[in-house]
């Protein structure tokens, strides 16, 4: 198998480039909302395009280096789909409209292309200098399938926790606006610099590809260590990703066997990266597991679609505790928990059945979350200046 030299990186940055520079240009020339048609179309040019250069790599570099990298770019493509599970979850969570989304897809893909680049070189260095930690990386394959396979609900408690304007580790960085305002990601509201939710959604879209990096990464390991087919299987895989999320939103849910599937993946790559000295399975042979494990998981969903899955995740949430909301005046503007202990915060919310002023959950004291833990009053207010929206704590919604 032929090393790719400089032409082979300058044709594969030169593809990319374009191809970006027209996504941006279609998604303007086609309006802000995206439609499913034109969707579907990126999408199968992207895949088609992911294809196109693994015929590239098949004349430059020789056979065998077409099928791994084929099997390496199917791989990342079945692993990088459980990214829209969390997707769907994020824009609803922070209630990004559809026009915005692409806008916080785009830039997180874009992003999520130099994080990869810089964890593939540690990652391939590590194996260059360490051969032991081939062994690590298994593990890390190994309780990446035992998350995907039984770790779901902690998943979407974690993202719901990061994306709940409230209650996002992102407000201890910078105050967060609590509503969209524009096409920004910040916003400057009475002299104050603010995030706006688009900026949370972007933010936790990064966490979450770092998180499923540090699977798919050791991943594609166990397939090939060639720095180039790592890194040209990996960016394909996550260029399309965007179209395929508005082709696949309304329907993401539906695949009840798809993480399943994906649990199976990581096992079967876990095995081959701690077999790898013992017995080397041919690239057309772990071609052939990929296509079949992930087919079979889309397949079994279709046929056994189970009933109405995630419907009850998708129907629209509704606040039940509006008549516990008395007309109340803070009696302070500082935490009444952190005066008490010496400590002094400045994001405050106000308890809407007693009249408690304590701080958000962007604090080191969450004395406002603590305060609905003790007494279980439900709804909270902002009384930050120019802030004034409300939040129920049992129902987990902005309440109008």
């Amino acid at each position: 198998m032929t090393t790719a030299g400089l032409v082979d990186w300058a044709v594969f940055w030169t593809v990319v480039a374009i191809a970006l520079v027209a996504d941006i240009v279609v998604a303007r020339l086609g309006g802000r909302t995206p439609t499913v048609r034109n969707a579907a179309l990126w999408s199968g040019a992207w895949i088609g395009l992911g294809l196109l250069f693994g015929v590239f790599v098949a004349v430059r570099l020789g056979g065998d280096a077409g099928i791994t990298y084929l099997t390496a770019y199917l791989l990342e493509k079945s692993l990088s789909v459980d990214n829209l599970f969390l997707f769907v979850l994020i824009f609803a969570q922070t209630g990004i409209p559809a026009p915005l989304q692409h806008r916080a897809l785009f830039w997180g893909i874009v992003s999520a292309l130099i994080m990869r680049a810089i964890l593939i070189g540690l990652g391939l260095f590590l194996l260059e200098r360490f051969h032991w930690v081939i062994y690590p990386f298994a593990g890390l394959l190994v309780f990446a399938a035992v998350r995907m396979l039984f770790g779901k609900k902690e998943e979407k408690r974690l993202v719901e926790s990061s994306c709940a304007l409230c209650t996002s580790w992102v407000g201890r960085f910078i105050p967060i606006a609590p509503s969209t305002t524009g096409t920004g990601f910040l916003v400057r509201e009475g002299g104050r610099l603010l995030a706006t939710p688009l900026l949370v959604a972007l933010v936790v879209i990064e966490t979450t590809d770092l998180i499923f990096a540090l699977d798919s990464i050791p991943a594609v390991f166990a397939v090939t260590r060639d720095p180039f087919l790592v890194y040209t299987s990996n960016v394909f895989a996550l260029l399309g990703l965007r179209s395929l999320y508005f082709v696949l939103a309304g329907a993401i849910r539906k695949l009840r066997f798809l993480r399943i599937g994906l649990g199976i993946l990581l096992l079967f790559v876990a095995a081959k990266m701690l077999l790898a000295d013992v017995t080397e399975i041919p690239p057309l042979v772990s071609l052939a597991v990929v296509a079949c494990i992930f087919g079979v998981a889309i397949v079994a969903s279709r046929l056994f679609p189970g009933a109405t899955p995630g419907a009850a995740a998708e129907a629209p949430v509704a606040c039940t505790h509006r008549d516990q909301i008395r007309d109340l005046r803070p009696e302070t503007d500082k935490c009444a928990e952190c005066v008490r202990s010496g400590d002094r915060w400045v994001d405050l919310r106000m308890c809407l059945s007693c009249g408690n002023v304590a701080c958000c959950d962007s604090s080191k004291n969450r004395h406002a979350t603590k305060h609905f833990d003790a007494t279980g009053h439900p709804i909270m207010r902002s009384i930050e200046p120019g802030e004034n929206w409300k939040w129920c704590y049992v129902d987990r919604v902005m309440v109008g």
